[in-house]
């Protein structure tokens, strides 16, 4: 399913116009990822959570070349769904 796809299903079971949609979606997301890249995780009850992995610095091999890499620590956005979403999946 894709976003264009999302936004149809809001507009017809809703009523309300696409491009209303469309921009709350985009609002919606926007607002995720301001509030991810300044560290805070972002909790939707009964869905899941947006949260902030942290990876350890690693080090890594390019096999090809023989070299030795390191890998700084950084962060990674994920997303952990919660319990109630994980049954209905399952």
């Amino acid at each position: 399913m894709t976003k264009a796809d999302i936004v149809n299903e809001i507009s017809k079971s809703t009523g309300i116009e696409k491009t209303v949609v469309l921009e709350t979606i985009e609002k919606f997301m926007e607002t995720v990822k301001d509030s991810l890249s300044k560290g805070e995780n972002v909790y939707l009850r009964g869905f899941g959570s947006f949260i902030v992995k942290q990876r350890a610095q690693k080090t890594a091999r390019n096999i090809s070349k023989e070299t030795t890499i390191i890998i700084p620590a950084h962060n990674i956005p994920a997303f952990k769904p919660a319990k109630v979403f994980m049954n209905e999946v399952k």
